[in-house]
Formats: structure tokens, sequence, C-alpha cells
């Protein structure tokens, strides 16, 4: 059957109506921001869209910049500031209006630590209604030349046949050309001062993956290749690592190895007298200073005694465990991956630490028929990653432990499982930020949880 053509000239619109106009990149804007969000972007709102403007502060009067634009949420950067905050500051480094790195250096340290302090109070209250009995003084360190390890981005332009060394930079893959970081700790300054150079000597810098920078009982430089490095481009990089006084790592298809196969690495927590042994790709604190706070504060709210037995999740390679068990009678370690389990165990053999035991277990899932839990245990320490330990503290009072102490690099989630534990009739006793990454909006956390 045939079908009688229209000529009525109706267009259809898609159901919904019309779609607003979408925003191009590039675009500038004046606005006022109100406040700033979780991530240290000022927030405005303008035509009925969100920005969040990287680089803002609250209350200031700015021209914003289009990065990207998904419907009613807009991500900009700033560009001019009309009404600036008394709170501004001129940033220390100079590739900060490029760098996607540190995002809060226009923010005062102390205003920073005010931030961060207001965003876990907030994520506590809004997520599980709570707050703590006590709030802690926020646990800080210098503000620069903190950060003893960092990977640094590495891409050959086939094109402009040239090799782009630096960081990312903000919303981007582009590489911002950088050749100082004053973040870094001043071992690793010296050495990424001289990087660029000695990199794109090399015959073939289109096999470079990535590179990473490492200090600790030695400074480290780890090589990530795509393809294999030729023994010229080799013997430039060793000597490079020689007059650096840096230890030379590879890493191929395979694990990172170091060129000289007796280069020990590694980090010392010098209250206890211990020195932990640790290898590329092993997670580490970025900041030596407050891991040692951390530690230390850690210890102090758990208050571990001589015949208590304690129990350590998430233990990595023993960064808690080993300086609980100078206190403790006995204690339990337990870690997802078996090759960190290993690690731990090596680093308590060789700083005689025979009061810790360790094991892996799947920490993603509740606690359960493990041998390790039947005897129960007096304190819990728990540090996990950004996903929280949502399965773990389910039945964490059925271990009899009367103090719990989670460590957090995630407040949502912190927030969401004290609401958890806080049901199982724990008490959230005291709360604090731990400053691990001055000028980022990064907040990490401690929390004591006790029962009764």
């Amino acid at each position: 059957m045939s079908r009688k053509k229209s000529n009525s000239g109706l267009r259809f619109q898609p159901a919904g109506g019309n779609r607003s106009t979408q925003i191009p990149v590039g675009k500038k804007q004046r606005l006022v921001i109100e406040r700033l969000a979780g991530d240290g972007r000022g927030i405005a709102f303008f035509e009925g869209r969100t920005w969040f403007v990287s680089g803002a502060l609250a209350g200031e009067e700015v021209e914003a910049r289009v990065l990207a634009a998904r419907g009613k949420v807009v991500e900009a950067r700033l560009e001019r500031v009309f009404q600036a905050s008394a709170e501004r500051r001129e940033a220390p480094c100079r590739h900060y209006d490029r760098c996607g790195g540190c995002n809060l250096q226009h923010l005062p340290h102390e205003g920073q630590l005010a931030l961060k302090q207001r965003l876990l109070a907030e994520q506590l209250q809004r997520v599980a209604g709570l707050q703590p009995e006590e709030w802690a003084a926020p646990l800080s360190g210098p503000e620069f030349g903190y950060r003893r390890r960092a990977r640094v981005a590495v891409r050959w332009d086939a094109k402009a046949r040239q090799l782009d060394v630096g960081f990312r930079a903000e919303a981007s893959q582009d590489i911002v050309a950088i050749d100082d970081c004053p973040v870094l700790v001043q071992p690793l300054q010296n050495i990424f001062r001289h990087l660029p150079t000695v990199l794109r000597s090399l015959s073939k810098p289109q096999a470079l993956g990535h590179v990473e920078l490492f200090s600790g009982t030695a400074e480290a430089l780890l090589v990530r290749h795509v393809a294999a490095l030729p023994a010229d481009d080799l013997a430039r990089l060793d000597a490079f690592c020689r007059e650096a006084g840096a230890q030379l790592w590879l890493q191929g298809e395979g694990e990172p190895a170091p060129v000289d196969a007796a280069a020990k690495l590694g980090f010392t927590l010098e209250p206890w007298g211990l020195e932990l042994a640790w290898r590329p790709g092993d997670f580490v604190q970025v900041n030596a200073q407050v891991n040692t706070l951390m530690i230390q504060q850690a210890l102090a709210w758990l208050a571990p005694q001589g015949d208590e037995r304690v129990l350590d999740l998430f233990c990595g390679l023993g960064n808690f465990a080993l300086p609980l068990a100078r206190q403790a009678r006995e204690v339990v370690a337990v870690e997802g991956v078996q090759a960190m389990v290993e690690r731990a165990e090596a680093n308590a053999s060789s700083n005689n630490v025979h009061n810790a035991r360790f094991f892996q277990a799947d920490l993603s899932q509740p606690l359960a028929g493990a041998e390790w839990v039947a005897e129960g245990f007096s304190a819990v320490l728990l540090d996990p990653p950004r996903d929280g330990a949502y399965e773990v503290v389910q039945g964490i009072a059925r271990l009899g432990a009367k103090r719990l102490v989670y460590v957090s690099c995630n407040p949502a989630t912190l927030a969401r499982d004290a609401q958890v534990l806080v049901g199982q009739g724990y008490r959230l006793k005291r709360a604090g930020i731990l400053d691990m990454f001055p000028q980022t909006a990064h907040v990490e956390a401690m929390a004591l949880f006790e029962a009764g």
C-alpha cells in the first residue's frame, strides 16, 4: 500500500523539548564565585548552569575560560580577577597557570587547611549525620619540598619530532614542559631540573613510556619503556644517574628492576628505628614528614598496650604494623596483594620484628573464617584505599575491639563507613585532617572510634 507524501512542513522535536545551546570550549564568561567545591574549585551559577572554576576563590568576581561543558555543568579555568578575595596570594610556582598538579597555590596554607577541615566536617555531617566529640588539630608539615615520589609525563611528538617532558595540564592530555617543581623534595628537584635534557638527548626517545622519581634511603629514577632501549641510550641514562647520585631502574613488560642488581631502595621511620624496603610500583605515602606524624598520632589514639593483640588492615609494606609491634603484644597485619604481604614480612624480618604476622585476604569481602580472626583483637587500625572499607567494617564489632583508628584518603567513604561503625555501637570520639598533599584539595583524615 502506498503512503501519501506529507507536505505539511511540520518538523518534529525530540521528546523533552528544546536542547539548551552548548557552551563552546574557550568561551570567556564573567562570574561571581559563591563558594568552593570539594575539589577546591570555585562554584558560580549563571543562566541556569553551574560553573566550576579552578583558580577562583569564594567571593571573587572573575573572568573564566571554558574547558568543557556537559549539560548544565561547565568546567572552566580562571583567566582574570576583577575583584579578589582578601585571602588570595600570588602562586609561588611559576608553572601554576598551566600545570594541572597543584590547584590551590593561590590560597595561603592556613586557608588550605581550613578548607580541608570544612570538607571533612561536611562529609561526616551530610553522609552520616555525625560530628566527632573532639576535633584534632590538622597534622601538617612544610607546604613545599615535601613530595618524595612523582610520575613525569613523557610523550614523543612525531609531527614536531620532539619529546614532551613535564606534567599534565589541567583537564587535558597536553604535557606542560616543566623543568622545576617546588613541591618535590630537594634531591628530586636537582634531578628533575636536568631530566628533560637527558631524555631529549636519547637516540630513540619514542621508546619511552613514562618516568618516575623516588627519594628515600636513596634516590631513584625509573624509566618505563615500551620498546627496547638502544645500548647507547642505556649508557647515557646510567651516566646521568651516576652523576646525580641516583639508582637507575627499568621497566619493560615485567616488574621494575634496578640496573645494579645490588641496589636497595627504602625509607626510614626514625622514631621507631625502622627501615622499610620498597620497590617502584609499591604504595608509599608521598609525604615523609606527615607520614611520621600520622603514625605517631595513630599510635597515640589507638594506645596499644603491651598485653594487647592489634589488627592492621590494608597493611601494605608494614608502615603502621611495624611501629605498632613496638608497643603491642602481637600485631596481625592483612593485605590484599600477596607480593605486598611478602615484602612486609621481609621488612619485619630485616628489622628484627618478631611479633607481627602477615596474611593475604580479599578485603573487599567481610572478615570471616580466617584463622587469625578467631582470637579477637583489642584494637583495630584500618588504612584502606579510596573505595574505603565498607565490607570489612560490616561485622567488625564481632572482633571485640574497643578502639578503632580509621585512616582515610577519601572523606566520603570514611563518612559512609563511620555510619556503619556507629550502627554497631561505636562512638566517633575524635577526627582530624592529615595534610599529606599541600597545595592541592586532596583531603586525608584520621578518625578514632570507641566502643560503648
